[in-house]
């Protein structure tokens, strides 16, 4: 949808995820959406170095999150989520997901 914008399709989802999620790591990043493992680093590489994204590390995994004081973030939040709103159903259902892991069989709902 937005890729016009923003250049590549991966760029847009490699968003979409951290919007969604809130954090992650290319290998979780490009397993979830099934595209290739080097776009995805390359993707969050940019991201960091434009200031859009930070990362941390969590043990030897880079953990990657958009930057809460980018200038642009309020605006492209909003972007993206309109963008969610014109996505097919199937990847729709995809950031509708919240669940990473399944629940513990012993945990109440």
């Amino acid at each position: 949808m937005l890729e016009v914008l923003l250049g590549t399709k991966n760029r847009e989802l490699s968003l979409q995820y951290l919007l969604t999620f809130k954090e992650g790591y290319a290998r979780e990043i490009a397993k979830y959406f099934d595209v290739p493992l080097p776009s995805i680093q390359n993707q969050l590489k940019n991201f960091e170095n434009g200031g859009l994204a930070l990362s941390k590390m969590s043990g030897r995994t880079k953990v990657y999150f958009l930057n809460p004081r980018y200038a642009f973030l309020e605006e492209l939040t909003a972007l993206l989520n309109k963008a969610k709103e014109y996505y097919k159903p199937e990847l729709k259902e995809k950031f509708d997901m919240q669940r990473k892991r399944p629940r513990r069989p012993e945990k109440p709902l």
